[in-house]
């Protein structure tokens, strides 16, 4: 039997992965042996993390869905971090033994030793964001060329931040020129373009990325939330909000949703992602401790929220 979906895209019962990855499939009018492809922009902690875990949930069934990071080639690993990425490595048993499996583990000994140098692409692949090398992720398959991971893809994630947005999607629109079907993007980038041109307004990411490309923007779509990407990938309880379209917010909140990330969704697509980019501020502002207590307090109400609505 399908789970009941409640208010907000939250699922009660047994709605299955694959259920739902088929349903996403069928949205997305996918027929039999056509891959549903699904790629990240950017390989920051978040970006690497939502793409973590989307292949974690979905990777398996490899004849239905293609789940793939880009970021850019060339980024070296300097000797101090490579040092630690080692130490890390080896107080992991189940990270060490992947490794081993995969005749990957001499190439860190190497790194560390000296005698090799490591990229950004490279480890990233095994597992380790450059930025988050303490919490090893599930490996991921990486794309360097922007081309390659683009052209075809029909959800595109943006993980860049949002002083990059513009301009890397700017160039993704070159490679979009002869599609016929428009991609879905879901945008997970906070803060804010500036303009005063013909009258001061802010831009958002999402709107950023709607100039650059063309995608309407019944097609684009925020997600954010008071979240910490390591905690959200070692299945610490969170949740997030995904805004936009009627259409796209409430099948891929139940396509996202997992037992200890909680989707909402929204159609307030401008005001949640300002605030995604206040909080960002205020972060700044008020150092790290304040941040914790505040994403301590959001998880807390969410528990609260979620249990009345079931109830």
């Amino acid at each position: 039997m399908v789970g009941s979906v409640h208010v907000n895209g939250s699922v009660n019962g047994g709605n299955g992965t694959e259920e739902r990855l088929d349903e996403l499939r069928r949205l997305l009018g996918k027929s039999d042996g056509d891959l549903l492809k699904i790629v990240g922009i950017g390989a920051g902690a978040w970006g690497s993390v939502f793409a973590a875990l989307l292949q974690d949930a979905y990777g398996r069934f490899r004849e239905k869905v293609q789940i793939r990071i880009w970021r850019r080639a060339g980024r070296s690993v300097d000797r101090t971090t490579a040092e630690h990425l080692f130490e890390v490595i080896n107080s992991r048993e189940d990270v060490l033994r992947r490794l081993i499996r995969r005749c990957a583990y001499l190439k860190y000994v190497e790194a560390r030793l000296g005698d090799r140098t490591l990229y950004a692409d490279e480890i990233l692949r095994d597992g380790f964001c450059l930025n988050m090398i303490d919490t090893p992720l599930c490996p991921l398959k990486v794309v360097t060329n922007l081309q390659e991971a683009v052209w075809d893809a029909d959800i595109v994630v943006n993980g860049l931040p949002s002083t990059e947005t513009r301009e890397v999607f700017e160039e993704i629109s070159k490679y979009w020129k002869e599609r016929i079907s428009v991609p879905v993007i879901i945008s997970l980038a906070k803060g804010i373009e500036a303009s005063l041109d013909p009258i001061p307004r802010i831009i958002t990411p999402t709107q950023m990325i709607s100039s650059a490309t063309g995608v309407p923007t019944e097609n684009i779509l925020y997600l954010g939330g008071p979240n910490i990407a390591s905690e959200i990938y070692n299945k610490e309880y969170a949740n997030a909000r995904i805004c936009g379209s009627n259409k796209w917010r409430k099948p891929l909140a139940k396509f996202l949703r997992q037992p200890h990330f909680i989707v909402w969704d929204n159609s307030d697509l401008v005001t949640h992602e300002v605030m995604g980019g206040l909080k960002n501020v205020y972060a700044i502002g008020a150092g790290k401790n304040i941040l914790n207590t505040f994403c301590l307090f959001s998880k807390i109400l969410t528990i609260f929220i979620t249990v009345k609505i079931i109830n």
